[in-house]
């Protein structure tokens, strides 16, 4: 069939191609399952997105060599024309075994095994048949994959009998005991006798499946690369080695089996950029003879410096200084340049009117009319009309997920598992904007600086803090790799779950359609945003900008869901350092108090204790905010 008749085997939101099914994720459709191709094999019109800021970041977490340039596209978008070339997402075949589906069972030691044949893609594809009889299959539920993000197939014959080298190939047959879910309980057998258990392939440092060949079917057969094997030297960093790097098994449906590594941020206006490029523009014929701030003082009242006016003498000057000096600004984090945007946020005249054409509007509320008991808490609450949000997915990793760190970007907390390409060459990433509003509130930095002395907080950060140093020992992370994220960090993100809870209730959006930043920086301040949107949306409804309105309201409310969980005083007594519950990287948080839909939490619902937040029945005189404000 011509590509232009062909129908899509199945259809994906964009959102979700960022977040679950992007390059190199196994997808299940109604006869097989495919991987999901690599951006070589995206077709159709993209659309071109805007935003220096994430571009930067995206080539320096993809370590892009000088020169290289790195682009944002949306991926490929259907076409309403009906002749234009087909527009799509390629996938591929895999695993290519697969399960005949007939009813045999198989009894060994008084045992009965249900028993299916293990049939390949060729054997598939044009109608399998069975004994003379037309059968359906469906693909196996077992494959294999390396700490480098590479997939493939087992080898099964090998595995099966134990030898690389077997020339057998008598028919196969996986034999399931049970509810087939117990691994102890699966076989694979040969028809020349041999049996083996595929709990084998379980076993901690298993080398049974053999060497990682390399594979990455999701850029087909060409995708195949060298893969060596990883260790963490003294330093803890992550250097190869001369050694192979041996598969592990991943049950492709698994949780486990495909983690995206996503970079986002909030286009803000960032003022120091502004700054330098009004400064570029007349450094060279005039300012860089300027000798004191008198001089600036003067220049500033010439027409023609007008843009440059607007910053104000003292910080141009400021400037100038660095650049003759030869001082280099440090590098922005994105969440500084946020925070620092949210923070200088106009003060509201009245009922602001969202403005079309712009991609961020924000205004902060009088703080006379904040309720006075709140405003030795609260310093700032920003009513944010208009948001756009970037998102550009970088790669994905098997096993382990390489979370983000507390200012907004790639942490590589040498988990020992590499980030996997999204194709042969990065050229362009795929990028999607969601648009939408938000509320943030900013806790006083003074406040906060008192509560953190306090000898209770002193000690419930230690506990925190030993959980945080015993998870990482788990997971076998050099502690001097990875930064505690501090009490203030994790107080402010228990306060958005239960914000995002108390919230939801009342503005006319699901919990899970509101997502959290939370911003901590010592020398800068404290805040939470809250904020949504929706790919394509134009406008939004407005809810949140009316909460922030009431903001008060809601945060007592939050602070009253947050007093009692319906599984105290088991969660206020939890003790994160205590190593048999295994909860390493919580306080006083669990599903009925703290936890939140994933889509919503920046920290994958961790780094959370409500006795940061308030009094519990434990008593710990921890809390940020007293009884009175509940």
């Amino acid at each position: 069939m011509s590509d232009k008749k062909r129908k899509p085997s199945g259809e994906l939101r964009q959102s979700q191609v960022l977040t679950t099914f992007g390059p190199g994720s196994m997808v299940d459709l109604p006869t097989r399952s495919v991987v999901i191709s690599g951006l070589t094999y995206w077709k159709g019109d993209r659309q071109f997105i805007r935003e220096d800021r994430l571009r930067y970041k995206v080539a320096k977490s993809l370590r892009l060599l000088d020169g290289q340039d790195i682009q944002l596209y949306t991926p490929p978008q259907k076409s309403n024309d009906p002749q234009a070339a087909m527009t799509g997402i390629d996938a591929f075949v895999f695993p290519t075994w697969f399960l005949a589906q007939v009813d045999r069972t198989f009894e060994i030691n008084r045992k009965v095994y249900r028993t299916r044949p293990l049939v390949s893609w060729s054997a598939v594809k044009d109608g399998l048949k069975f004994e003379g009889k037309q059968v359906q299959a469906v693909p196996v539920r077992f494959v294999q994959a390396c700490t480098n993000g590479h997939l493939s197939d087992i080898n099964w014959y090998a595995f099966a009998h134990n030898d690389f080298e077997t020339p057998c190939r008598r028919p196969l047959w996986l034999d399931e005991g049970g509810s087939g879910n117990d691994f102890e309980e699966i076989f694979v057998r040969c028809e020349c006798g041999k049996r083996r258990p595929l709990s084998e392939a379980k076993l901690k440092d298993s080398k049974v499946l053999g060497k990682c060949l390399g594979h990455r079917p999701w850029l087909s057969s060409r995708g195949q690369e060298a893969c060596v094997g990883h260790v963490i030297n003294k330093a803890g960093d992550i250097v190869e080695t001369n050694q192979p790097e041996y598969n592990r098994l991943l049950v492709r449906s698994a949780s486990n089996a495909y983690f995206t590594q996503i970079l986002s941020v909030i286009s803000m206006p960032d003022q120091d950029a502004e700054l330098k490029k009004a400064v570029d523009r007349f450094y060279e014929e005039d300012l860089q003879y300027a000798e004191d701030l008198t001089d600036i003082q003067k220049e500033l009242k010439k027409p023609k410096f007008a843009d440059l006016a607007g910053f104000g003498a003292n910080t141009v000057w400021t400037e100038i200084k660095r650049r003759k000096s030869g001082l280099t600004t440090p590098e922005k984090s994105i969440k500084q340049v946020e925070l620092e945007a949210l923070l200088a946020c106009p003060e509201e005249m009245g009922k602001e009117v969202p403005s079309g054409d712009q991609e961020f509007q924000g205004y902060a509320r009088r703080l006379d009319t904040l309720d006075s008991k709140w405003r030795s808490s609260i310093d700032r609450v920003v009513l944010v009309h208009r948001l756009r949000e970037v998102v550009a997915l970088i790669g994905f990793t098997r096993f382990e997920a390489a979370m983000s760190n507390i200012e907004g970007e790639i942490d590589d907390l040498a988990i020992n598992i590499r980030r996997a390409d999204l194709d042969f060459e990065p050229k362009w990433v795929p990028t999607i904007e969601n648009l939408g509003e938000g509320v943030f509130i900013s806790l006083n930095k003074a406040a906060i600086e008192q509560w953190l002395k306090r000898p209770a907080v002193k000690a419930r950060t230690q506990k925190l803090e030993q959980g945080f140093y015993k998870w990482l020992d788990t997971r076998g992370i050099p502690r001097d790799k990875a930064r505690f994220p501090g009490a203030a960090y994790i107080m402010l993100h228990s306060l958005s779950h239960l914000l995002i809870t108390a919230v939801s209730l009342d503005c006319g959006y699901a919990s899970s359609a509101i997502r959290e930043r939370i911003y901590a920086f010592d020398e800068i301040g404290y805040g939470i945003l809250l904020h949504t949107g929706t790919s394509g949306s134009e406008g939004t409804l407005g809810g949140l900008v009316e909460v922030g309105r009431r903001i008060e309201y809601h945060l007592g409310k939050a602070l009253e869901y947050g007093r009692l969980c319906s599984n105290d005083p088991v969660c206020a007594q939890h003790q994160p350092n205590d190593e048999q519950e295994d909860r390493l990287l919580h306080g006083a948080a669990c599903h009925g108090c703290l936890l939140i839909a994933e889509t919503s939490c920046e920290r994958r619902n961790e780094m959370l204790d409500r006795a940061l937040i308030v009094n519990t029945v434990a008593g710990l005189g921890s809390e940020f905010f007293p009884d009175t404000l509940q």
